[in-house]
């Protein structure tokens, strides 16, 4: 779970450089979209849409055009219909990687994911090649010293998120405690958070490896980056999820 709970980190911040791009915003109105689409637009009975919107709002994009997104979703206003396909591949050093994509044009993002692995140092792979190494839960950044209230202690945490059904407390950096979900449990586990008045910084439902491979040099770590922020940097990909562990010695020389 360490390297998960640092690469959720490493997310966090870069999806803040996203926003500043503008990038997180269209990603995350397509995932509205496409999830007011397939369950419905009320957020109360479509518990998918009810993440994202949660998701977007953490993002601050507006209300109204969240609104209009799930409008496009259910068919109110015209739109694009995307369609979700999941890729999975290698990262160099035998990294496993799963790439999930909302695309108007399957055969275009096929080739275009196809190439960031190859001229990245990976490969991609057939469905089911690396998937099996992961399980998809629910995860929950809470700020270790949020800003309005005093520090979240482990124990404290601990006493909220465990009777609201989560699995799972780890820290996710020097800053952050990482809860960990099952997906049919996240909304609860936040609105356990949220009465209880312990901000979060993201809600989302992950992939979470069971194994991870260890990047013990910056040259390795570097590499492994590299194809990830290609990835993540397409239009199409809403989520990269990867096996690796990256130790803070490492991590430190890294983002330096």
């Amino acid at each position: 779970m360490s390297g998960h709970s640092k690469w959720a980190t490493i997310k966090h911040k870069k999806g803040a450089a996203d926003k500043a791009r503008g990038k997180l915003f269209a990603k995350l109105i397509r995932q509205v979209e496409v999830a007011a689409r397939e369950g419905g637009g009320d957020p109360d009975s479509n518990p998918t849409l009810r993440t994202m919107f949660q998701k977007a709002r953490e993002a601050s994009v507006p209300l109204d055009t969240i609104d209009r997104a799930i409008k496009r979703g259910t068919g109110e206003l015209e739109g694009v219909r995307y369609e979700q396909i999941s890729y999975e591949g290698y990262a160099p050093c035998g990294v496993a990687v799963i790439v999930e994509v909302l695309t108007d044009n399957r055969n275009r993002t096929g080739a275009e994911v196809r190439s960031a692995f190859s001229k990245n140092g990976g490969s991609m792979a057939e469905p089911g090649a690396v998937s099996w190494q992961f399980e998809r839960k629910g995860v929950i950044l809470v700020p270790k010293a949020p800003s309005g209230r005093g520090p979240v202690t482990e124990d404290e945490l601990m006493l909220v998120v465990l009777d609201a059904g989560a699995e799972d407390i780890a820290e996710a950096g020097e800053e952050s405690w990482q809860v960990t979900t099952p997906p049919t449990e996240l909304n609860a586990v936040r609105a356990a958070l949220d009465e209880a008045g312990i901000p979060a910084e993201s809600t989302e439902l992950s992939m979470v490896p069971t194994t991870v491979v260890a990047l013990d040099s910056e040259a390795d770590a570097k590499k492994v980056l590299r194809l990830i922020d290609v990835l993540e940097d397409h239009d199409d990909v809403q989520n990269v999820y990867a096996n690796f562990d990256i130790p803070d010695s490492v991590l430190e020389l890294v983002e330096a």
